[in-house]
């Protein structure tokens, strides 16, 4: 990889060149507003997006809550796992920033001195969408769109390749759904515990709102309606 990013005749820094390009045209409050949206917006939005989905969630209630809520408390622990899979990944190829390899790279971020490949904002963000898409498809695309964002714009920042990001995009989205099964599987009763507590609750499902299935009782005065119209 290392070989690939000091050729200057290859896709991946062409589009680089082509994105990052972009920052140089343009204005001076657009590109600061590119480099906190790319380093810290998208994050916070993500964040947002989960407790968004949460309370939606909890206040829909239904029998499918707890396994959605299951598949959301996953989403960022799948984006954790991720990082610290990406951790040896990057020692492994030490694949330097753009910055240090090529020139005439406009950087809107100083001090990225760590290896280039992949880009762990593109993982975190991609991972949460995945697992948000597991819980809700609604917030799950929000969540794609925001991801690819991102990606966008640490190419725009100067401190990635467009092939960091796609390599931590395919990172995220492979470890939320390679391990979810097993995540599912141990999150789900854990999540069925906190929905009969009376204390945790209310994380679950909100005051008012019970399980889609019949209410106890009704079962048994709806067979013996049936019995008395037959008679």
């Amino acid at each position: 990889m290392a070989v690939l990013a000091e050729s200057g005749s290859n896709p991946d820094v062409d589009l680089l060149y082509d994105i990052n390009g972009l920052a140089k045209d343009a204005p001076h409050w657009f590109d600061r507003v590119m480099e906190y949206v790319g380093e810290y917006g998208i994050l916070l939005g993500m964040a947002l997006l989960v407790v968004w989905c949460w309370w939606s969630v909890r206040r829909r209630g239904g029998e499918d809550a707890v396994s959605s809520l299951a598949a959301l408390v996953w989403a960022p622990l799948a984006a954790a796992v991720a990082v610290l899979v990406n951790v040896p990944i990057r020692g492994f190829v030490e694949r330097p920033r753009p910055f240090r390899t090529h020139e005439g790279i406009e950087v809107l971020v100083s001090g990225k001195t760590d290896y280039s490949f992949v880009s762990d904002h593109a993982t975190i963000t991609m991972a949460l969408a995945v697992g948000l898409f597991v819980a809700s498809r609604k917030f799950g695309l929000f969540g794609i769109a925001l991801a690819l964002l991102e990606g966008f714009c640490r190419v725009y920042m100067g401190v990635h390749y467009p092939t960091d990001v796609i390599g931590g995009f395919a990172l995220g989205t492979a470890v939320a759904l390679l391990l979810s099964p097993v995540a599912m599987a141990l999150l789900t009763p854990v999540l069925k515990a906190v929905e009969r507590s009376s204390k945790g609750a209310w994380l679950v499902r909100a005051r008012g709102v019970g399980r889609a299935s019949v209410i106890p009782g009704a079962r048994q005065e709806a067979a013996a309606s049936e019995r008395d119209l037959a008679a």
